[in-house]
């Protein structure tokens, strides 16, 4: 059986590498702001690059934050947001001091670098992540995985239950967060090769 799954378009993200990567795990995936495919979807992922403040605004301007509201919250569907899309699930951010969709009790804050000879911001490159709790998100991966990374703000939860795993760069981050139905990683599992071929997989098949 063929599984429903949407991928958010609101014009800030990598959708088509992600339907892509869809495809070669055998899923079909389908790129789109409507509201309507929307809610008949099984899955739902939001993906993003770019300021946040936009991001909200373009969601708002489509009429999306109603929409992902009663899918998410209120009939529990599995999402997951990559990178800016699981930033945008904070409750707010200091990029543009602007509110996000308030899923998930946490402030997204810029990197503060000490040593800047060897931290850049933004962070770029590959990086490790660290259980901070079990997940079927994480299954058939090692117990520190490497994934791509290219951001410059990180998550920061306001209540640690929250956090799945975490990442040193200079000092520790949240790179991924579970509350229920609501997946996020700061990271890009679509650039992460097979690793992140297998997490996109068991996100699905949740």
């Amino acid at each position: 059986m063929s599984k429903k799954i949407v991928i958010i378009d609101y014009g800030m993200g990598n959708h088509f590498s992600i339907q892509k990567k869809m495809n070669r795990l055998g899923y079909n995936a389908l790129v789109t702001n409507d509201a309507k495919l929307i809610s008949n979807a099984e899955k739902i992922i939001l993906p993003g690059v770019g300021h946040f403040g936009k991001a909200m605004e373009n969601l708002h301007q489509l009429n999306l934050v109603e929409t992902l509201n009663k899918e998410v919250l209120q009939k529990k569907k599995p999402i997951l947001g990559i990178c800016l899309g699981m930033q945008l699930m904070a409750t707010s951010s200091e990029e543009g001091g602007t509110k996000g969709l308030n899923w998930i009790d946490a402030v997204v804050k810029k990197f503060s670098i000490t040593d800047q000879l060897k931290y850049k911001v933004p962070h770029t490159g590959w990086n490790q992540i660290k259980r901070i709790k079990n997940s079927k998100l994480l299954n058939g991966l090692t117990d520190s995985p490497e994934f791509y990374f290219v951001h410059s703000y990180y998550f920061n939860c306001k209540n640690n239950v929250d956090a799945l795993c975490s990442t040193n760069y200079e000092s520790e981050f949240i790179s991924a967060i579970e509350h229920e139905n609501v997946f996020g990683v700061q990271f890009h599992p679509e650039k992460s090769h097979d690793t992140g071929m297998q997490l996109l997989k068991n996100f699905i098949e949740l």
